[in-house]
């Protein structure tokens, strides 16, 4: 790409390049360039609206914070309280529990993989109700 782009924008590069095309074909790539030329220019003058709209919008919030004597620290204060005021996660309950042979205690919730203590226990012939809490 680093080389299409040397060539395209170096003048007597591109002549070179260009040499053996015809003036038909000439006129073709330059219709072709000058189609993305205008996407192009159209994509920018639409971002550009966009961005002056949302200028626009937040000068608009802004005079009305000033009317209603709200700053932003305000905003700040509300938005932290909203994180403080969210629920904890619980945690599963334990539902099974396994004391191994050096006397190390292991849990499970019953959810997700089985730990491989429990496994191998029950490859051994326990059953896995013989470890409920």
């Amino acid at each position: 790409m680093n080389d299409f782009l040397n060539v395209l924008t170096h003048g007597r590069r591109l002549q070179g390049a260009v040499k053996d095309l015809s003036v038909a074909e000439l006129e073709e790539v330059q219709q072709k360039l000058n189609a993305i030329i205008e996407k192009r220019k159209a994509k920018e003058e639409k971002a550009q609206q966009a961005e002056k709209e949302r200028l626009a919008s937040a000068e608009k919030i802004h005079s009305q914070m000033k009317e209603l004597g709200v700053n932003v620290e305000d905003l700040q204060k509300l938005q932290t309280s909203k994180n403080v005021a969210s629920k904890p996660k619980k945690k599963r309950p334990v539902k099974y529990q396994l004391k191994d042979k050096h006397g190390e205690t292991h849990s499970w919730t019953g959810i997700g993989r089985m730990p491989k203590v429990f496994k191998d226990a029950i490859e051994k012939g326990k059953k896995l109700q013989n470890f409920s809490i």
